[in-house]
């Protein structure tokens, strides 16, 4: 299933997350820092929700409090809740 989340606090505007059971199978971040949300989303295709969110909560960007990072793992949180 696709999930489609609009982060707060951050350049990026909207990423687009597909899920298989409890594994991220694709991530598209649009707007944000091309080269750095590319990456994000590749290093995390086909890793467990779980893992995922501990690598990335709480990373912040520029004294935000938050980043594209960071706003990933809380939609990873928010998919997990409404997958319960």
């Amino acid at each position: 299933m696709v999930y489609r989340y609009e982060p707060k606090g951050v350049c990026s505007m909207e990423m687009d997350i597909e899920v298989e059971g409890n594994t991220v199978k694709k991530v598209e971040i649009i707007g944000g820092c091309a080269g750095n949300t590319q990456g994000v989303a590749s290093l995390i295709a086909g890793m467990d929700i779980d893992e995922a969110i501990k690598r990335l909560k709480g990373i912040d960007c520029a004294g935000r409090g938050t980043s594209c990072p960071d706003q990933l793992a809380r939609a990873l949180e928010e998919i997990k809740e409404k997958n319960k």
